[in-house]
């Protein structure tokens, strides 16, 4: 597989790459290193070979917030990408290794990250889709225009607060918002950060972009 990405890195135009490495430390002593735009990962490296990937994109979100992640993965378990938007979906992509062999889509995705955007692989996003829709209808053709604003704030990772300055509403009111927005999406969960990561994933599905910056 890392043959594989150096490869694609190679004849890849506007991409350079900094520095390659074999696991978790090394990758992230590279990134204090070479403070590069984006980092390109797979979900399972050493020193465990269990969720390194994710583990790293998390330690980034802290240390580098303006790294974009691509974490590479086999499994289309919706379950892998909610940890890795669980403290924001901005600048961060969770696609599965096929898309090596699609090296447009591999490129569109770092891009993405690079521009703050989000990125999941449309396989991943049906598994999720199917075990939350009830209808045919997409759940989210319930929500009124301002419940939509919010969730595309929502999706962006913004904090309450945040959402509340951008569109220009009370705390409360953006609180009883999202209240309705887990409604209509019927995510009941108590766990709200679960709750807000799973709208987000829901929203990134309908293919919309998020609300621009003013």
């Amino acid at each position: 597989m890392r043959e594989a990405l150096e490869h694609v890195m190679a004849r890849a135009d506007g991409i350079d790459v900094v520095r390659y490495v074999g696991d978790r430390d090394e990758l992230l002593a590279a990134v204090e290193d070479e403070r590069p735009d984006a980092v390109l990962t797979d979900i399972r490296m050493p020193p465990t070979r269990t969720d390194e990937g994710i583990q790293v994109a998390q330690a980034l979100r802290r240390s580098h917030p303006e790294v974009g992640v691509v974490v590479l993965s086999q499994f289309a378990d919706p379950t892998y990408a909610l940890e890795l938007l669980e403290a924001g979906s901005a600048g961060r992509a969770y696609l599965l290794k096929e898309r090596v062999s699609e090296p447009d889509e591999l490129i569109s995705a770092i891009n993405a990250v690079v521009r703050g955007e989000s990125v999941i692989d449309p396989r991943v996003v049906d598994v999720l889709v199917r075990a939350r829709s009830v209808s045919a209808r997409s759940p989210l053709a319930e929500l009124t225009p301002r419940e939509r604003d919010v969730l595309s704030e929502l999706a962006q990772g913004k904090s309450n607060a945040a959402i509340a300055r951008s569109l220009v509403l009370t705390k409360r009111a953006v609180e009883k918002h999202i209240n309705a927005i887990f409604t209509k999406l019927e995510l009941p969960s108590p766990d709200d950060v679960s709750r807000r990561v799973t709208a987000a994933l829901l929203f990134l599905a309908s293919g919309e972009a998020p609300r621009a910056e003013d």
